[in-house]
């Protein structure tokens, strides 16, 4: 079984592996450096693949810098026609159903590029740049920063009835 294959520019990574439960944790380790928002969302893009168009399936995992401090987390394959569906709200028993969920509460926008023969499924998100030797970490930055224009999800966005938001 292969493992990610990273190509690295800048602030530009790219992974060209198999869509596989195995290397869904390679893809979060690869992408350590940018924080866990920017892992969980490409995990969970991946894991989409897997689902909804099947295992071992080729992917690319690609992870840009864009303008305004914005990272943009893009998983590519060769079916343009399974298109990824935001469910209203996954039953408490279900054990699927809320990776969309998850990634629209923590990206600023998402969205679906089609073109022949493949399709590109992104999210956009706002978190610090990941560090290079030659940039040492800026102390007071925190990790995670607010999401302009969102809400954070409480327990009781959720559904859990302890909580309400």
């Amino acid at each position: 079984m292969p493992s990610p294959c990273p190509r690295l520019t800048a602030q530009d990574l790219t992974l060209e592996l198999l869509a596989t439960p195995a290397e869904v944790s390679g893809v979060r380790r690869a992408l350590r450096s940018y924080g866990i928002d920017v892992q969980l969302c490409a995990s969970e893009l991946v894991t989409n693949v897997i689902r909804h168009v099947g295992e071992g399936v080729p992917v690319t995992v690609r992870v840009w810098e864009e303008e305004g401090g914005r990272v943009r987390v893009g998983v590519t394959d060769p079916h343009p026609r399974a298109l990824p569906v935001l469910v209203a709200a996954a039953g408490a028993e279900a054990e699927s159903g809320r990776g969309l969920a998850l990634l629209d509460a923590l990206a600023l926008r998402w969205g679906v590029e089609q073109e022949a023969g493949r399709k590109t499924v992104w999210c956009e998100l706002l978190v610090p740049v990941p560090q290079t030797p030659e940039a040492p970490e800026t102390p007071g930055v925190p990790e995670t920063p607010e999401r302009p224009g969102r809400h954070k999800v409480s327990a009781g966005a959720l559904g859990h009835p302890s909580a309400r938001s």
